[in-house]
């Protein structure tokens, strides 16, 4: 019996061409966001050449999101609080890169270029793949994707300004959410992973209101890891939600 020496590698395809798919997606849904930003900055008092240095250096919306708020709300007197409050959302970048360490890979430049694009849409479309080939090109896809997109879509945000008027009446603030959800929801198979977003949403929105911004974040995200990390419900719970290559990887049956 002949077997075609091609076939092992259609999985591994159809799933790469998936992740492209995914991160593609993912990118041209945030990258609308950046026409929120770009606006929003101007109106803050930003010129259009500070907004988009702030986009190019920065790149990462919760942070560029809370300068800008904080910077708009007190003036220059608040930019130590903005800075500050867009460092503590900027925390989770961290734990981003250590868990991203496997699928970027060794070398220098290789993990210096990938800092700048570990963010949260990268990691959840790399991580929401099941083959290693799969979460590489998710990753790569989505960060350069969004990277170019918000940038470009930020400078538009700037010079458009003012005539945009409300940018939260086109319904740009939700659509890093609802890019989120899609990622979230086909995880969402078992008890555990569905008690894990659960806890953490709730703690996110009752802290929201009462603590500055950049908390509630951090906040959640303790008590996802608290929650993920006990496995209150079960072993087999974990071992349904884990990637094949990831249950090797951790030891699960």
């Amino acid at each position: 019996m002949t077997l075609d020496p091609h076939f092992d590698d259609a999985p591994s395809v159809g799933e790469g061409r998936r992740a492209v798919r995914e991160g593609l997606g993912v990118a041209l849904a945030t990258s609308a966001y950046g026409i929120s930003f770009g606006a929003l900055a101007v109106t803050a008092g930003l010129d259009v050449w500070q907004t988009c240095v702030l986009s190019l250096v920065m790149f990462t919306g919760g942070s560029q999101f809370a300068f800008v708020g904080i910077v708009g709300a007190g003036g220059l007197a608040a930019v130590p609080a903005a800075i500050a409050s867009a460092a503590l959302l900027g925390v989770r970048n961290v734990a981003y890169g250590i868990r991203m360490s496997p699928v970027i890979g060794a070398g220098l430049w290789r993990r210096a270029a990938a800092a700048q694009f570990t963010i949260d849409e990268s990691t959840a479309v790399a991580l929401a793949q099941r083959s290693p080939h799969a979460r590489t090109l998710g990753f790569w896809v989505t960060g350069i994707g969004i990277y170019i997109g918000w940038n470009l879509s930020t400078l538009a945000g700037a010079l458009l300004g003012d005539v945009l008027g409300d940018v939260r009446a086109y319904g740009l603030d939700a659509a890093a959410a609802a890019a989120f959800l899609a990622l979230l929801w086909p995880r969402l198979r078992a008890r555990q992973p569905i008690v894990v977003g659960v806890a953490a949403a709730v703690v996110a929105t009752v802290l929201t209101p009462v603590l500055m911004p950049g908390l509630p974040v951090i906040i959640a995200a303790l008590v996802a890891i608290v929650v993920g990390w006990t496995n209150w419900l079960g072993e087999d719970d974990r071992v349904e939600s884990e990637p094949d290559d990831v249950a090797e990887r951790e030891g699960l049956p």
